[in-house]
């Protein structure tokens, strides 16, 4: 039995307490706020749930096997480390730190220690993303030509970072888990409309070939939209995660290339054949999730999410900050 500790029980903390709670193979022992207001609704969820508001409790505790990590992005560094050097499994909550030092890190501790680090990149578990690797995979799209993200909404403004380190994580943890080659570069635009971070942007992710991808990040939008279109050669995908149902498109659709002799030399005819929405598992994302967590620290086995994963997004973005400081130049993905 895995005995997770939790510390956070926010935004998102309700949610990793309640799937945790339900896979089997692990069970929630202490849920961790300084905010006793936090604690009266813990209480009021899990009448006889452990609670305390000091952290190092739970690190430090021998009763303690996998931490989870859902605070802001600035105490994401100090606590995972804490956890790791006192022998602990951990969970943290997107993006994994706020420094592509501090990811550099965590990855090289929880090496060095032998434990499992875990980022909570809920979206890489969703049956819809599950369902587009598997159609890339089998190649039904063909060659991959682009990768086109709108996640929008009137949002949940955060104090502590600005809109590309709140929704882009999504999308770029997607990404890496569709495409198996590496960005070389990014370009980012962003304007602050309200407060000092920026609540608007536009992103561009480079790669060595003719693929790209581009994602537009939105607070200030006055509608929700989830819409993830994925090119191909042959065929194309369309996902929209606010379906309730055929979620996932695929349509038989593209173009046709020809060439021949005299004033022009190349021909473009269009294809339109069927579109059709392949069957979607519906189990809850995070509880596949957390399940996953726990099989991976039971058989010592690596996450598709792991410290490196979590790197990765990192690194992306960073250079989109460094590509906003530059008015939206390209920057290396360092």
């Amino acid at each position: 039995m895995i005995r997770v500790g939790v510390i956070g029980y926010g935004y998102w903390g309700p949610n990793i307490v309640r799937n945790f709670s339900l896979v089997e193979g692990a069970t929630v022992e202490v849920v961790c706020d300084r905010s006793t207001e936090m604690h009266k609704k813990i209480k009021a969820q899990w009448p006889h749930m452990n609670i305390n508001t000091d952290s190092d409790e739970v690190i430090t505790s021998p009763d303690i096997d996998l931490v989870a990590i859902v605070t802001p992005v600035s105490t994401h560094f100090s606590l995972a480390k804490q956890a790791l050097l006192n022998g602990k499994h951990v969970f943290v909550e997107k993006p994994m730190t706020a420094t592509v030092e501090e990811s550099e890190e965590l990855v090289e501790l929880a090496e060095q220690k032998g434990l499992t680090l875990m980022v909570d990149h809920t979206f890489m578990f969703t049956g819809a993303v599950r369902k587009m690797k598997e159609v890339i995979e089998e190649r039904l799209l063909g060659d991959i030509y682009y990768y086109d993200s709108t996640r929008i909404n009137l949002g949940i403004f955060q104090h502590d970072i600005n809109v590309i380190w709140d929704l882009a994580p999504h999308d770029f943890s997607i990404l890496s888990y569709l495409i198996d080659e590496k960005p070389l570069s990014v370009s980012a635009s962003g304007v602050s409309h309200v407060g000092t971070r920026e609540d608007v942007a536009y992103i561009h992710v480079h790669f060595s070939n003719s693929f790209i991808a581009h994602f537009n990040v939105n607070w200030l939008s006055p509608v929700k939209v989830r819409n993830t279109l994925v090119g191909g050669e042959k065929r194309m995908l369309l996902w929209d995660d606010m379906m309730a149902d055929e979620k996932i498109r695929i349509y038989d659709k593209g173009v046709e290339v020809k060439q021949r002799e005299g004033m022009y030399d190349l021909l473009v005819s269009y294809r339109a054949g069927d579109m059709w929405a392949p069957r979607i598992e519906q189990t809850e994302a995070l509880r596949y999730e957390c399940r996953y967590c726990i099989k991976c620290i039971e058989n010592n086995t690596r996450p598709i999410n792991d410290g490196l994963n979590g790197l990765y997004v990192v690194r992306l973005l960073n250079a989109c900050d460094e590509s906003l400081k530059i008015g939206g130049g390209a920057v290396d993905v360092k």
